[in-house]
């Protein structure tokens, strides 16, 4: 059997003035098949269980083009239709093939395309034909679309936020298409809608216990696959919400009762699953005086959903507190990184940090600091995956060590301030630009994690986002927007 694999993945905030361009995806690294697995973080993973399953079945693997880029806005129409092109030419120039599998994102928006996914899988199916089978692994936070549904024979999403099952999914696709393709199963899909647009973490109830339910109905007879659509928020796009997909062996009705069963649980949970963020005044005034830390999650101004990364309110809150040790980070503040390079570590000066990159960054603040620590070549590490962040530094201002970096990206690992060498066992506080990913690896350290409200880029008053493509009809915008499933 001869399989070709390829993936392009960004996620595209549609309400960011940060334009995604061809030099995005080579920032973060555009790599052309046969791929090194240790690559590109959750590619690797995908493309090591790929190669590794293929090789077992004694089947021909040919790698294209793998391309991700960092969340921002929309990617310029120049620049997608250069990587499109370059994708869809890896697929022609393979030749017969019996499977494609594709490692997507599933809310990337370029300029005059809604749907890139869509319109991807779409282009594949019109170079491979119908015999062969397309299947899609998606991040939740995508905008699943008829374009995709239509184009492809299975489509699978991550299940877990942070999403730490890349892998396991990728092996999940896999069978799903190899068994279509020897005839062995059917596979269709049914979406329904939930209505609902919010942020659904899944570590924790009542989200956990959905997502543990969907084990359960993947070991009924006739059911191959269950996934939940949480959607992308800050994407103003027709098919922006939450969702849920069902695949079943050859019964349509099959799949639709099982994704409406799925749906209405979802639904009947939107009301518990409003998020609970808390004011920095009140993250702070029960601070037990020992312990583990407190992990505060700055999740308005998380990169992971476009963000700049270089908002100054939880940072100020914590400087205000001087006798508060805590650590703070990552702040996107290139201009300033080289400023502590040329001055050395040791060095005391006076510096602008963060407030620089436009109107949600909230103000810069004016500090003085020493400099403690120094890397050209800052990365984290989360499990296998080495994350490069660019030139960095590590400055301590009265209480608080801070992290500033070159590459803009969200804290996943308590790794991002340990290799500079800031002491995290000393800080009572630590602050992180992320949503949820943070949640992996930090709680690793506490327990008290918390997600802090600093009226940064990606709001989570959902029912006010100024939607224009999206339709109004979602909770938490209307009650009960879909009587249907209650």
């Amino acid at each position: 059997m001869k399989i070709f694999t390829a993936g392009l993945l960004t996620e595209t905030n549609t309400f960011s003035h940060f334009e995604t361009t061809v030099a995005s995806f080579e920032e973060t690294g555009i790599l052309r098949g046969p791929i090194d697995a240790g690559a590109l973080g959750s590619v690797g993973q995908v493309v090591e269980q790929w190669r590794t399953l293929a090789a077992r079945h004694g089947d021909e693997l040919v790698e294209g083009l793998y391309a991700i880029a960092q969340p921002a806005g929309p990617v310029l129409a120049a620049d997608y239709a250069h990587l499109r092109a370059e994708l869809l030419a890896g697929v022609q120039a393979a030749g017969a093939l019996d499977v494609v599998l594709l490692y997507l994102h599933g809310a990337m928006v370029a300029q005059g395309e809604d749907d890139c996914e869509g319109d991807l899988i779409q282009a594949v199916r019109a170079i491979v034909g119908p015999r062969c089978r397309i299947g899609v692994e998606l991040d939740p936070h995508c905008h699943l679309s008829h374009a995709m549904t239509q184009g492809a024979d299975a489509i699978v999403l991550m299940r877990e936020y942070p999403h730490i099952d890349y892998a396991e999914r990728a092996a999940e696709l896999f069978r799903l298409c190899r068994d279509a393709a020897t005839g062995a199963t059917h596979p269709v899909m049914a979406v329904v809608d939930c209505h609902l647009v919010g942020f659904f973490p899944t570590t924790s109830p009542p989200m956990r216990g959905l997502v543990d339910r969907l084990a359960e109905v993947e070991g009924r007879p006739g059911v191959l696959s269950a996934s939940l659509v949480h959607g992308f928020p800050w994407g103003d796009v027709a098919d922006a919400g939450s969702k849920v997909l069902v695949i079943a062996d050859g019964d349509p009705a099959l799949a639709m009762r099982t994704a409406e069963e799925l749906a209405r649980a979802f639904y009947r949970l939107r009301v518990d699953l409003i998020p609970r963020l808390e004011i920095m005044d009140d993250a702070l005034g029960d601070l037990p005086a020992d312990g583990p830390p407190r992990i505060l999650a700055d999740a308005g101004d998380n990169p992971g959903g476009g963000a700049p990364c270089d908002h100054t309110v939880m940072l100020s809150a914590l400087l205000a507190r001087s006798t508060l040790r805590s650590a703070f980070g990552m702040v996107w503040d290139p201009e300033t990184v080289q400023a502590c390079l040329r001055a050395g570590i040791g060095a005391s000066l006076r510096l602008r940090v963060g407030g620089k990159a436009g109107p949600t960054s909230g103000q810069p603040l004016d500090l003085d600091v020493t400099v403690r620590g120094l890397s050209e070549h800052h990365t984290q590490e989360v499990g296998r995956i080495v994350d490069p962040l660019g030139a960095a530094a590590w400055v301590r201002s009265g209480p608080v060590d801070i992290v500033l970096i070159s590459r803009r990206q969200q804290t996943l690992s308590p790794s991002a301030f340990t290799n500079l060498g800031v002491p995290l066992h000393e800080a009572r506080v630590i602050g992180v630009k992320s949503s949820h990913h943070y949640h992996a690896e930090f709680s690793k350290l506490s327990g008290d994690c918390r997600v802090i409200e600093t009226g940064a880029a990606l709001s989570m008053d959902f029912a006010r986002l100024p939607y224009r493509k999206r339709g109004l009809n979602f909770f938490p915008a209307v009650d009960d927007p879909a009587p249907h499933l209650s």
